[in-house]
């Protein structure tokens, strides 16, 4: 009886941790997540009303043909396509919904990608807890790197998830990985003055955004049709978006001048390096 028992017991035990949430999903290699993951991710070429160009990334979710991405990437397009690993470049038709405050959209892709989703998580990571990311840093298209949800916080009065993967201009709408490959949130914006302190918007933002409406075209975009919220969402004091890598000159001035557009009444620092000094210039926009 005792033998008998002792099985039933353990036996219980296996089951309950079987059936548990996440039971089932063990950890995979980070060989194993890039290789199931990456049909799920793309580069975004974009060109801007301005007729520049630049590139984000993007990832395939909700639907075969729905993506998302970090609104500020695609707020002034004036086309955009998705370029995937295995080279298929798919027109982006426009946007579905878009959140501006919360820097989320949902974008529209001309062709399906069947079998190409990456699952969602709803649940919230733990802190120290691994994450990866995947985009495009300085346009080095479908590049991985690790690190931690470092803390999560509420930042601009909604809770963002604080990475210490290494994210740089291009990354602006990467995926957030877990350890399980599901997509916990999208790269947004980073701390210039620091490293590894970035920030990802949680994918229940995106969840609550309307995936079933019409897209709004990139040419509608441009003439004011449907476009309720500002094109950019303000961010904390000493940040910066992620989003045109290797831009110089004129493009970098032409981005720090839509900078402080959207900056107005704000207190902003700027930070000037030349001839191998540094100055500081705090003051508010007006």
């Amino acid at each position: 009886m005792n033998v008998r028992f002792s099985l039933a017991f353990w036996l219980g035990i296996c089951v309950a941790f079987v059936a548990a949430p996440g039971g089932l999903r063990a950890s995979w290699t980070p060989e194993k997540l890039y290789k199931k993951v990456l049909p799920s991710v793309m580069t975004l070429e974009v060109e801007d009303q301005n007729g520049e160009r630049f590139v984000g990334s993007a990832v395939l979710a909700l639907a075969d043909d729905v993506a998302l991405t970090a609104w500020h990437v695609v707020a002034d397009a004036r086309s955009v396509w998705a370029v995937f690993a295995d080279g298929q470049r798919v027109k982006v038709i426009g946007y579905l919904d878009h959140d501006g405050p919360r820097d989320a959209a949902l974008l529209k892709l001309d062709q399906r990608r069947p079998h190409g989703r990456a699952p969602l998580s709803r649940d919230r990571p733990s802190v120290a807890s691994q994450a990866y990311v995947i985009g495009a840093p300085k346009g080095y298209d479908f590049s991985i790197g690790d690190g931690l949800i470092s803390q999560i916080r509420n930042v601009d009065g909604f809770l963002q998830y604080q990475v210490s993967c290494p994210i740089s201009p291009g990354n602006s709408g990467s995926p957030i990985f877990n350890n399980r490959g599901e997509v916990i949130g999208i790269a947004s914006w980073t701390k210039v003055d620091a490293q590894n302190v970035s920030f990802a918007i949680p994918v229940p933002e995106f969840i609550r955004l309307n995936a079933s409406r019409q897209p709004t075209t990139w040419e509608q975009l441009a003439a004011g049709v449907r476009q309720a919220p500002p094109a950019r969402s303000s961010k904390p004091q000493q940040t910066t978006d992620l989003q045109r890598p290797g831009k110089q000159g004129a493009g970098d001035f032409a981005a720090f001048k839509r900078l402080l557009d959207d900056s107005l009444g704000k207190s902003v620092t700027v930070v000037v390096q030349a001839e191998g000094r540094t100055n500081t210039f705090s003051f508010t926009v007006k």
